[in-house]
């Protein structure tokens, strides 16, 4: 029997001392021993994990939210004083330094069991590219585990860990998903920090997870979706401006025409049927056309984002090609091929595509396709193994092109036995959405999770998350706080969004407030009866429970007072003590921080 390490069944364990920590991941650690060893590049010593069970053991069970929860890491993720080969032996390295995320996973509770192997340098979606061998899919040795993340995915599937980290850039974080039944969650771009990952394409790169459940996946999405300010292609967690009312929900499903199953009969009838079940849940459905999409997709691997690949191996690739996967080797040698010229070219046919795209937002909540429209056995993979690739890729290659986010959910089985799965998909920052969407189909498909005998039913449900606060404050900003400036992600951490871009009456002068430390220089907006000037600032607007605890992170001088526009309406916004300000710091003259920035650059 398949044990079942739901994250909600170990809390619940740990928390009434039906067992601990230290039992359950002795257990699994010794069945990792005993099991397909091609799942792992790497396991640590017993004695790495018995110094974070000591440590582990001085804290409460209820104090840490995946407390003793173990847990898988793709080897192309750093693990500090642990190997890091990307499934390449030439290119291993030990790191002095945890990954971000897996710090904030392990400070969270959570137990390392190993690293897991991929598709080399994250480049496949087959399972089948490296040279450690292929992990067996865990409900048929035949077919393929799905890639990159094949051995985060079965590892979970099989009872080797709760949860585990994969990455995706053009669907390796579902397609094992879809393989292994279970869920995966492609986050928004930059949601999860990627300090301490090996590029794939780093414009593109996402860390991903693996869960039996979307209850376990919102639970260590919300863990790790913290702010990196060291990852520069991080963003803090934004609300989105689209509102869901789950009483009134639509769903787009392509047309039928669009859709692609490769010949398999039995996986279109799962769709069909996890479509009927959409209605079965009370959404209503709208046919929508993929077509941007599907163009969007053919960039990926056609266009110049290859060249990205390439970027990251250039040293081990041209001084030991020999050193590489064959097809690994094949495809990323053809990123030296496109020109800069290519590469804008294909940026500027990306953005005509991703506007065409974004008119299905206003029709429809989110939309729904297969996670891969077939699952191929090994051999046939190894038989065409570039065409066939690709044809996995039909569904999930457009996603971080165009800044979406992505959760894939097992639908069912298919006729031979395999498991098979769907995407929900929508704008970026919705992820908390989509996981609640996630949970509702997961539990009316009503089969069993991963390899156990527990049925999705009687996993707790994820909540909608509240699409509109009660009420919204608006804050007039003019320094650091504005759009793409040091301070902004004070602002969209809780969720506020930008409203205008103006400019106050004329009665202020603007200092420069010296910073300290980690604390920027911020702008003085002082009032005054004459000799004033406008200065241009932005109006957000910030939800109000979320302001408290806003107005209590700004130091003095700066403090907020009513601020008058330049139209004459007066909004709340930042203000500064004359007391606080000196002469030689004055930036009035500028008419602005934006413009007093300009000028020192």
């Amino acid at each position: 029997m398949i044990p079942d390490l739901s994250i909600d069944q170990l809390l619940k364990s740990y928390r009434s001392q039906e067992t601990t920590p230290r039992a359950v991941i002795r257990e699994a650690w010794d069945r990792a021993a005993q099991g397909d060893p091609r799942i792992w590049i790497s396991r640590p010593e017993w004695s790495v994990l018995e110094a974070l069970l000591t440590e582990l053991e001085k804290r409460d069970p209820s104090s840490l939210p995946l407390y003793g929860i173990p847990f898988a890491i793709k080897d192309n993720i750093d693990w500090q004083d642990q190997p890091t080969t990307a499934a390449c032996p030439a290119f291993s390295y030990v790191p002095q330094k945890s990954a971000f995320v897996v710090e904030k996973l392990i400070a969270a509770g959570a137990i390392p069991m190993g690293k897991t192997n991929l598709d080399q340098f994250a480049t496949g979606l087959v399972g089948v590219r490296s040279p450690y061998g292929t992990p067996a899919n865990s409900f048929d040795a035949a077919y393929i585990p799905g890639g990159s993340s094949s051995g985060s995915g079965v590892a979970v599937a099989v009872g080797l860990a709760s949860f585990s980290l994969g990455t995706d850039t053009a669907g390796s974080g579902r397609v094992p998903a879809s393989f292994n039944n279970l869920v995966g969650v492609k986050p928004t771009r930059g949601l999860l920090s990627c300090s301490g990952l090996v590029p794939a394409c780093r414009t593109l790169d996402c860390i991903s997870i693996f869960a039996l459940s979307a209850a376990d996946a919102e639970t260590v999405l919300k863990v790790t979706a913290i702010y990196d300010a060291n990852d520069p292609y991080a963003r803090p967690a934004t609300a989105s401006p689209r509102i869901h009312e789950e009483a009134s929900l639509v769903i787009g499903v392509p047309m039928k025409e669009q859709l692609e199953f490769f010949g398999d009969d039995s996986a279109r009838r799962l769709f069909e049927r996890s479509v009927e079940s959409l209605t079965a849940l009370g959404w209503r459905l709208r046919e929508i056309d993929l077509q941007p999409f599907l163009e969007a997709a053919r960039l990926l691997y056609e266009g110049p984002w290859v060249a990205e690949r390439y970027a990251v191996i250039q040293p081990l690739i041209e001084s030991d090609p020999e050193a590489l996967h064959p097809i690994t080797r094949q495809i990323i040698s053809s990123g030296l091929k496109p020109t800069a010229v290519d590469a804008f070219r294909s940026q500027y046919r990306l953005a005509t595509l991703k506007r065409a795209s974004e008119g299905v937002w206003t029709e429809v909540d989110a939309i729904l396709t297969p996670t891969a429209g077939t699952l191929y056995t090994t051999a046939e993979v190894e038989a065409d193994p570039i065409r066939l690739n690709s044809n996995l890729g039909y569904y999930t290659n457009y996603m971080n092109l165009l800044d979406l986010s992505a959760w894939a959910v097992p639908a069912g089985f298919l006729d031979n036995g395999l498991p098979w799965g769907v995407t929900f998909f929508a704008p970026a920052f919705e992820d908390h959405f989509l996981g609640a969407l996630a949970s509702k189909f997961h539990a009316v498909v009503d089969k069993p999770i991963g390899r156990t005998s527990r049925l999705s039913s009687s996993i707790p449900p994820v909540a909608m998350p509240a699409t509109k606060p009660s009420r919204w404050m608006r804050l007039a900003v003019c320094g650091a706080h504005m759009e793409g400036l040091p301070l902004n992600h004070q602002l969209t951490s809780r969720g506020a969004r930008l409203l205008l871009k103006a400019a106050t009456s004329p009665d202020y002068r603007l200092y420069r407030v010296p910073g300290s430390g980690p604390v920027p220089d911020r702008p003085g907006l002082v009032r005054v009866s004459e000799n004033g000037a406008a200065i241009d600032l932005e109006v957000w607007e910030l939800p109000e429970e979320t302001v408290g605890s806003f107005v209590d992170a700004v130091p003095g001088p700066l403090g907020f007072g009513r601020v008058e526009l330049e139209n004459g309406v007066k909004v709340c916004g930042f203000i500064c003590e004359p007391a606080g300000v000196k002469a030689e710091n004055e930036l009035t003259q500028y008419g602005g921080w934006r413009a007093w920035l300009a000028s020192r650059s």
